[in-house]
């Protein structure tokens, strides 16, 4: 697949959603490589784009040529296709044909919000995630490395943890080159592990002592409880626990290929490069944004 630069004009921005988070902000960094005029989707940016508010989505798409489209907190929620629908919709009439939407593996919930990008008349292209690799440095995973055990109620399934940074490179082809419109590239690893041996690795790699230890899924969702996690992300947690990793996901995909003409990123890449940042060090961190 052709990731050459496109000759379209590239003094209209290109609207990033989620743009500090962990795809957003590297699809942000490569655009601007590429020498891509970006606007962020943020609630703090300016022009402020909120989900939840759909009087901010004009003023974020005005002048825009494209979108890369990450809802929150996940597609699986109830409302995300509706609210796709409708953004892609704005976003066409409003001249902004080429959408780029991140979505889920194994989620028929973020399926359907894929039709509705396809359906809304957008120059489209879908890119359907396996569990991010960067879960266990950027996200609610790293204060259970730096705690040294990772419990969570994740049996012996094997999942294609899928680098970012791939999926960023997928992204800034489709928003700034051509050859992508109309493809859905569902994008993994290129090997299959269990949590407990992707904790194992990071462990080796690290020097950390940091165990895997499965737990019921029933004192998982309890313990969320006691921390005062919201009923709906508890519920949105254990679905995306237990039922995205039931195993439906455990074999490869070679959307990474596909799309970039090169295989995916290792797991031990991503350890590697993870190591060298310190995230993992003794000194606490704060977990990033999702």
């Amino acid at each position: 697949m052709s990731t050459r630069h496109s000759s379209h004009s590239n003094s209209k921005p290109v609207l990033v959603i989620g743009g500090t988070g962990k795809t957003g902000r590297r699809v942000a960094q490569r655009l601007a490589e590429r020498d891509q005029a970006v606007r962020i989707g943020s609630r703090a940016a300016e022009p402020a784009f909120d989900w939840n508010n759909a009087a901010t989505w004009r003023g974020a798409l005005d002048a825009a040529r494209a979108a890369y489209i990450t809802y929150q907190p996940d597609l699986a929620v109830p409302g995300a296709v509706e609210a796709i629908d409708t953004f892609a919709r704005l976003a066409v009439q409003m001249g902004v044909r080429r959408l780029v939407l991140l979505s889920g593996r194994g989620e028929p919930e973020a399926q359907a919000s894929e039709r509705a990008l396809v359906h809304s008349g957008a120059e489209w292209t879908i890119i359907r995630a396996s569990w991010f690799a960067q879960n266990f440095s950027e996200s609610f995973l790293l204060d259970a490395i730096l705690s040294d055990e990772v419990a969570l109620p994740v049996g012996d399934v094997r999942e294609p943890f899928i680098d970012v940074d791939d999926i960023a490179e997928i992204a800034a082809a489709a928003l700034s080159g051509d050859g992508h419109t109309g493809q859905l590239y569902e994008v993994t690893g290129p090997r299959l592990m269990t949590f407990a041996q992707a904790v194992d690795e990071i462990a080796r790699a690290s020097g950390r002592d940091v165990r895997y230890r499965r737990v019921e899924a029933a004192d998982y969702a309890a313990a969320l409880r006691a921390q005062a996690v919201p009923p709906d992300t508890v519920e949105l947690v254990m679905m995306l626990l237990t039922e995205v990793l039931d195993g439906r996901n455990a074999s490869l995909s070679d959307g990474v290929e596909k799309a970039l003409g090169r295989p995916p990123r290792d797991f031990s890449d991503y350890v590697r490069r993870t190591v060298e940042t310190g995230v993992w060090d003794d000194v606490q961190q704060t977990a990033l944004g999702a």
